[in-house]
């Protein structure tokens, strides 16, 4: 299986504390999937949720993995690497 240091470095997988997108609920939008940044916890939309914010967030603090958010799927994401891991 292929993988990065910075998943490696992922030794408990964070899950969300609320179904809901912490920014989307500050403005009133809508979000399609939820993500889980693996450093800070912050629970975030998609890619394909009109504001993107998980990937905002990635890009503005250069936490580099998120997990899924969604009931019943594991695995995890690497935005420096572009890498997807099951787990």
């Amino acid at each position: 299986m292929k993988t990065c240091a910075h998943i490696k470095s992922i030794k408990t997988v964070r899950h969300p504390v609320k179904q809901e997108c912490a920014e989307c609920v500050k403005t009133g939008a809508q979000w399609v999937h939820l993500r889980v940044c693996q450093q800070c916890g912050a629970t975030l939309c998609c890619d394909d949720s009109p504001n993107r914010h998980a990937t905002k967030h990635a890009n503005a603090t250069k936490h580099p993995v998120i997990a899924s958010g969604e009931p019943g799927e594991r695995w995890l994401y690497c935005y420096p690497d572009d890498l997807f891991v099951e787990y």
